[in-house]
């Protein structure tokens, strides 16, 4: 075990693929094993979504939906406070960089939202939604500071995915 800056104990300081197998909620929360990119999980976990979003979208049409969509993104979230919880707790940091379930929950409801769009709208989204998640502006950073365990951990990249589309109202609107 580790002590962290912040006081916490890291019970996994570097996770693995057995510690992620061990439980599903860790399978989940650290994004079926994008979390796991040695470097910037967040972004390998955004990266995750789109890729993810666009195969389903593409592959079952008439499956993946944007009602059912919307379905998967809202259970996504709920279900996601909980994976985030659990896998943060038995890692002894609440927020560790490894979980992108986060970023995938929410860069989905921004795809949902900007979709029918091309590569280059989805690829500025992703973009966008990196720097809202990374450098967390007002009100994204006090979110971050103020909620804790899961819903702190879903909640803040949903705020990012917020500004992210209110971004693209922006410009559409001139």
């Amino acid at each position: 075990m580790t002590t962290l800056e912040s006081g916490q104990t890291a019970h996994v300081a570097k996770p693995t693929a057995r510690f992620m197998l061990t439980h599903p909620a860790h399978f989940l929360a650290q994004g079926f094993g994008s979390g796991l990119s040695p470097i910037m999980p967040g972004t390998a976990g955004t990266l995750f979504a789109w890729l993810s979003f666009n195969v389903l979208t593409t592959r079952w049409p008439q499956l993946f939906t944007p009602l059912n969509w919307a379905i998967i993104i809202g259970v996504g979230f709920v279900i996601g406070v909980w994976a985030c919880a659990k896998t943060g707790r038995d890692m002894g940091i609440a927020d560790h960089g490894s979980m992108v379930w986060d970023e995938i929950v929410a860069f989905w409801l921004v795809l949902l939202l900007v979709t029918p769009a091309g590569t280059a709208t989805q690829f500025w989204a992703f973009l966008w939604f990196r720097f809202f998640d990374m450098v967390k502006p007002p009100p994204i950073g006090y979110f971050d500071r103020r909620f804790k365990g899961g819903f702190g951990v879903m909640w803040d990249d949903i705020i990012a995915a917020f500004f992210t589309l209110l971004v693209f109202a922006l410009w559409r609107s001139h």
